[in-house]
């Protein structure tokens, strides 16, 4: 088994170009119980390891520090475009291809109207740390 993280991007215009902040009601409760059922499933066939949706952008933070005295903390990070994580799915799945049809289903996710909201999923493997430098 191998871990991936399925990250979900928003990108205005790629499937769905309105913010979820803007969907009717039942089109948030039918797009959310998508996910809960998708959660479901992987769970039930025990390749599910966690999933959670993000904040908004403008409710994120920067950290930086150096060591010593005080990390700096800042407002942002502000994407330029339209564009930022929404969520994550982490997955343990026997190969590549079952990450990338997860990916395939989590992109087809319904939105206004039900129709797909069609938007990126970043699907990265997760490394383990080299044992022998520890």
């Amino acid at each position: 088994m191998t871990k991936f993280l399925l990250i979900q991007n928003y990108e205005g215009g790629a499937g769905c170009d309105i913010s979820m902040d803007q969907w009717k009601p039942e089109d948030v409760q039918a797009h959310i119980q998508f996910q809960v059922d998708l959660n479901r499933e992987l769970t039930e066939s025990g390749e599910f390891v966690g999933a959670e949706g993000l904040a908004w952008p403008d409710q994120a933070k920067v950290v930086t520090y150096d060591g010593t005295g005080s990390p700096v903390v800042t407002d942002g990070p502000f994407p330029e475009a339209k564009e930022w994580v929404a969520g994550y799915r982490i997955v343990d799945v026997d190969s590549e291809a079952r990450a990338l049809e997860i990916a395939a289903r989590v992109s087809a996710a319904p939105g206004p109207d039900g129709v797909a909201i069609q938007q990126p999923i970043h699907v990265r493997e997760v490394m383990s740390a080299p044992l022998n430098d520890v």
